[in-house]
């Protein structure tokens, strides 16, 4: 996509926003586009390491959590700007990956998934247990909602706007990273380490800048769900989270950065329909004991039938 073509496809994209967040009225739908966007930001780091770097992460949910509770903790127990608390929530995420991320990128295919799992699993239950900070599982109340001045974005409407903006300036700067020189040694290192080692590529260091970006982005979309919904506890953020990232990745297209955008989509409305099918058949349990087993059935799907995702139909001959 030329840089001409993609600025006025999100041009005509934050028009469409900004005319929803003006004539949609109902709660549940902008909130369903809310959290469409969140987890779009959070895709759309990983897609970059998936579908770009080729590595699978599966601790996803534990930069999310850091970068809700990095900002929530600042601004709810020690009363900082929200403004001021974002930015240091985005570098929380994007350390701790750099950090993770020097042991575990000497590891490569299961033993790095089963890797950044075990790191995730170490997060939760560490939100869990550091109740004098973290409130523990019953979970830190009191976020303030994002402010400019006396104009406070704690209205549906607002929130839209910005958690959609943040997510087409991602996606744009994104755009410009995969179509230049760091995006070309990207797909090659995604194609072949050794080919790219043997071309002059750096493929650890490249694979930990990418790790570190995911892990700042991931945290971007954590501290907006924190201060949009002014209350975090532990469970939003365990293993399932990280799972649902994956599908989201996987059912839009890993090799496309608007494909979290469509996996976002496409995981809100099954869970959401899920959750309205339940009830109507009478069984025992929450939508969220079986939103695992329908996930699972959707990868397996897809990788099968339609390995480029939904993002791969367009690119499909007629």
């Amino acid at each position: 996509m030329s840089v001409h073509h993609r600025a006025m496809v999100l041009l005509v994209a934050a028009l469409l926003i900004g005319v929803t967040g003006l004539t949609v009225r109902s709660s549940y739908v902008l909130g369903m586009l809310i959290f469409i966007a969140l987890y779009a930001i959070a895709g759309l780091g990983l897609s970059l390491v998936m579908g770009f770097a080729g590595q699978v992460s599966l601790g996803q949910a534990a930069f999310f959590a850091i970068g809700a509770y990095v900002s929530g903790v600042l601004t709810a127990s020690h009363g900082w700007n929200g403004w001021a608390a974002l930015p240091l929530a985005v570098a929380a995420g994007g350390v701790t990956a750099f950090l993770v991320g020097l042991p575990i990128f000497r590891l490569t295919g299961l033993l790095l998934a089963m890797a950044t799992l075990g790191f995730g699993i170490i997060v939760y239950y560490v939100l869990v247990n550091w109740s004098d900070v973290t409130g523990g599982p019953s979970g830190l109340t009191g976020i303030p909602p994002l402010a400019f001045g006396a104009f406070r974005l704690d209205t549906d409407a607002r929130v839209l706007w910005l958690a959609w903006g943040f997510l087409l300036l991602l996606l744009g700067l994104a755009g410009n990273v995969v179509d230049s020189r760091i995006g070309r040694a990207l797909r090659a290192v995604h194609g072949s380490e050794d080919a790219a080692e043997a071309a002059g590529i750096d493929t650890a260091r490249l694979k930990l800048a990418v790790f570190t970006l995911a892990g700042a982005s991931t945290a971007l979309a954590g501290a907006l769900y924190a201060h949009y919904l002014t209350f975090i506890n532990p469970s939003p953020f365990g293993f399932a989270f990280s799972v649902e990232l994956v599908v989201m990745v996987v059912l839009g297209g890993t090799a496309s950065l608007w494909g979290s955008v469509l996996g976002a989509a496409t995981v809100v409305l099954l869970v959401e329909g899920l959750r309205s099918l339940l009830p109507l058949v009478s069984v025992s349990h929450g939508a969220a004991e079986y939103e695992i087993v329908l996930f699972g059935l959707a990868l397996m799907a897809f990788m099968i039938f339609l390995p480029g995702g939904l993002a791969g139909l367009a690119r499909k001959p007629a």
